[in-house]
């Protein structure tokens, strides 16, 4: 008699699998990156094709980690790290990771933050919150994008600015709906947005919780997307 097929864990599976795929991409990124260093002796179309491809294996990167993370979120195995980090840093990394991509759209990315502001979060989990959000701003922006950071009384605010079109009513209107589910359903999962809110509300301090926002206009007039953190 056969040997009966054991039980498999999809999700444990798909997890696995997803960690060695994002660390197969790290190693494309990293390779992109080292392209980059001989753009100038290449021609238009191969930089324009160089900065897509870097601009996708960014996004799919990011998605692989959101994956995880909520993988071991459902497992209780992704405690947070909370500790003191200085904004600016965080903001020229987001650049950086960014900047093939930016400067062939030849997109402004302008910063309104105190060099000495400090914030206290999960670092690789915040990180790739805004790093998704500013790919996503990056592909419907016009010219330019802003990221700002201030300390107010409820703790620590970020932004990102851009001068698109702006987000379109239904998900202005269903903000609060795709922070808490997610739609397999249709073609548009909402995935980013709803690790954004996961994440946010995963930041508690003295009794506040961490949020995310989204609206139009701003300070050129295009979409608007807050982060929150007490």
């Amino acid at each position: 008699m056969a040997d009966s097929v054991p039980e498999i864990d999809f999700a444990t599976v798909l997890a696995s699998a997803a960690h060695d795929m994002k660390n197969s991409l790290c190693l494309l990124i990293q390779s992109l990156d080292t392209l980059r260093q001989e753009e100038s002796q290449l021609k238009p179309a191969a930089r324009e094709e160089l900065s897509r491809i870097h601009y996708e294996a960014n996004r799919l990167n990011i998605n692989l980690l959101q994956l995880l993370s909520l993988y071991r979120l459902e497992k209780d195995q992704l405690p947070l790290q909370i500790d003191q980090y200085p904004v600016a840093d965080l903001f020229e990394e987001i650049q950086l990771n960014n900047e093939i991509y930016s400067e062939q759209l030849q997109i402004q990315v302008e910063v309104n933050a105190d060099p000495d502001l400090m914030g206290y979060f999960d670092q690789d989990l915040v990180r790739s919150l805004l790093n998704d959000i500013f790919i996503n701003a990056l592909r419907y922006t016009k010219s330019k994008l802003l990221l700002t950071a201030e300390q107010n009384a409820k703790g620590l605010l970020i932004e990102i600015h851009d001068d698109g079109p702006g987000y379109p009513g239904f998900m202005l209107e269903q903000a609060d709906t795709l922070m808490k589910e997610l739609n397999l359903s249709s073609g548009r999962t909402g995935l980013g947005l709803f690790f954004a809110g996961l994440i946010a509300k995963a930041h508690r301090n003295h009794g506040q919780t961490g949020a995310i926002r989204l609206k139009n206009g701003g300070q050129f007039g295009g979409a608007v997307f807050s982060l929150s953190l007490p």
